[in-house]
Parts: C-alpha cells; sequence; structure tokens
C-alpha cells in the first residue's frame, strides 16, 4: 500500500517532550505488547498483525493478546505487559472511558502506550493514531444522499457505545443528512460492530419497518449483516446499504453492486505508525504527539477499483 495517506496536521505540532524509559532488565531483545479490543473481527486482525509485525521488523519481541471486547480481560493483559517488562503497548481499546485506568497504569509504570484506531479519554497515551472518522462519515453521509436522491427511510446501525468511533461516525453522517427533511430514519440501534448481531438486528427491525430504503452502518461487519438480513427478505436489489472500514468482503460486494459505499480506513498506516512511534519511545527520542488523524477515503462503485482490501489497490 502506498504511503500517500496523510496523517493530518498533526505531524506539524511535534513537541520536543520525552517519556521516561527504564532499561532493559531481561536479556534478548526489547518487547512490545500488541493489545486488541478482538480478534473476532478480520479488520481488528490486520490492525494486531500489522503492528506486530512492524515492531519485529524494528529488532522487537512482540506478542499479541486479544481482549475479546471485555475491559476486565484488557486489564489482565496490561498487568501481565507490566509485571514481565514489556516496554511498550500498541493499544485498540475496548472502550473510551472504561480503558482510560489501564492507560493510566501503564503510563505509571514507563510504559509508552500508542492508541491505534480507537482512543482512549484521557492525555496518558504516548499518542493516539485515529482514523478521521467525522470527516469520513460527512463524505459517506453526501454520497448517502445523493444515492437516495434525497428522500427515503432509512435505519441506522451503531457500533458499540462505549467507542468514540460510534458516535464520531454517526455525527459525521447526521452532519448532513439531517438537513433533508425527506430522509426519515426509522430505527437506530446498536449492534456492537458484530455481523451476526446486525443480521439479528435487521431481521427484527424489518418486522415493524419492512418499507426500509437504506441502511447506515457504522462498519462493514455490520454493513454485511445487514446485507444478509435483506437478501434473506427478499429486498436485497432494492435497499441500499452503506458501510464503514474498507474490508475484503465490502469491497468485493460493492464491485458487485451490492453494498452502496463503504469508507476506507488504512489500518495498515496505523498500525505501522504506532510501532514506529513505540521505538522511538524506546530508544528516548519519542516526540509528543497527542492525536494523529488518519485520512478516510469514499470507496463507491465508481471508483472501487482504485482500492483493495484494507487500503490502495496495487496499481
Amino acid at each position: 500500500m502506498k504511503r500517500s495517506v496523510l496523517l493530518g496536521t498533526a505531524w506539524l505540532l511535534l513537541l520536543g517532550i520525552g517519556f521516561a524509559c527504564h532499561r532493559n532488565t531481561q536479556e534478548g531483545p526489547e518487547r512490545i505488547a500488541v493489545v486488541v479490543s478482538t480478534l473476532n473481527n478480520p479488520w481488528f486482525v490486520v490492525l494486531a498483525e500489522t503492528a506486530a509485525a512492524e515492531a519485529r521488523a524494528l529488532g522487537y519481541e512482540t506478542t499479541i493478546f486479544d481482549s475479546q471486547n471485555n475491559t476486565a480481560l484488557e486489564t489482565d493483559h496490561f498487568e501481565n505487559a507490566i509485571s514481565s517488562g514489556y516496554r511498550a503497548i500498541l493499544f485498540n481499546p475496548t472502550d473510551a472511558e472504561g480503558s482510560v485506568s489501564n492507560v493510566v497504569k501503564a503510563a505509571n509504570a514507563g510504559l509508552g502506550v500508542f492508541c491505534m484506531d480507537r482512543e482512549v479519554n484521557s492525555d496518558r497515551a504516548a499518542s493516539q493514531i485515529l482514523s478521521d472518522n467525522y470527516s469520513g462519515c460527512v463524505s459517506l453521509g453526501k454520497y448517502f444522499v445523493e444515492k437516495m436522491d434525497k428522500k427515503g427511510n432509512y435505519v441506522e446501525l451503531l457500533g458499540l457505545v462505549g467507542d468514540n468511533n460510534t458516535w464520531n461516525r454517526s455525527s459525521g453522517f447526521h452532519s448532513v443528512v439531517d438537513h433533508y427533511p425527506d430522509l426519515k430514519m426509522v430505527a437506530q440501534q446498536s449492534a456492537d460492530f458484530d455481523r451476526n448481531k446486525a443480521m439479528e438486528v435487521m431481521e427484527s427491525i424489518l418486522q415493524v419497518h419492512p418499507d426500509v430504503d437504506a441502511v447506515f452502518c457504522g462498519n462493514d461487519a455490520m454493513a454485511m449483516g445487514a446485507f444478509q438480513a435483506l437478501k434473506a427478505a427478499g429486498l436485497a436489489e432494492t435497499v441500499h446499504v452503506f458501510g464503514f472500514d474498507g474490508a475484503s468482503d465490502v469491497i468485493e460486494a460493492v464491485e458487485q453492486g451490492n453494498i452502496a459505499a463503504t469508507a476506507m480506513q488504512f489500518p495498515k498506516v496505523m498500525a505501522e505508525t504506532a510501532a514506529q512511534l513505540a521505538d522511538q519511545f524506546i530508544r528516548g527520542e519519542t516526540k509528543f504527539i497527542p492525536k494523529l488523524p488518519v485520512d478516510v477515503e469514499l470507496v463507491h462503485a465508481g471508483n472501487v477499483h482504485h482500492y483493495a482490501a484494507y487500503g490502495k489497490s496495487e496499481e
């Protein structure tokens, strides 16, 4: 994937503030932990494996920990990383608020925590590398309005309610769509970013609102789940489905005309950047970068050939 993705103007705000580092007291290479919210989603598998691969390429021993969307299990992973002498954590949080205590605990122990994709409501993380979810969904909202010809009934499937990405995406979408009174949201419900749950939620909604014209989903897994429910109900050809992520199956579905559009995130850029910043931290060269926004790009039938799973196509 080309490195043409802009990392935002935050790069211009680098401040020369170092972080306290402790010496490695163990033989062998320094260690970096990769703690992700779940490995039950291909998107997070790509994020975790890319972060681990980049850290290993930089000379670190790396282990991936799966929090299974459970803050208690996430806490166990952090305590393990702290007690086992890891120097940094490449972190995909389970909850913006619920994960704060883990970040603070690690920072107090001298570890650098670098959030990937999801943020925490704390300034104790060394850096937070995040997709520009709001702007991405502004673009998606504009395309939604165009595709719907400014009228119709739609459903919104939200992600995890404790994840700031859920609300940033929803807010960006509604900042556009709510200006069109003939576009009516008939249902809004969380499906936790999960494909199977989205299918079940969509099935239930269709029983009450069979006259749906579109479904806006907070991620691609939910978009595919919603599409499955619509297909089972015989509505797949008449209802427009919109996702967010750039997953491989959705890119293919956009090509086939089954999904109207998605917003392409760049997890490999986020993961590689987090690993590189962790390397700087461990070597005592860290620059303080509170947040690094990564651009999100709209993908639809007209430009899908420029994209592949989780990034640009090799052209």
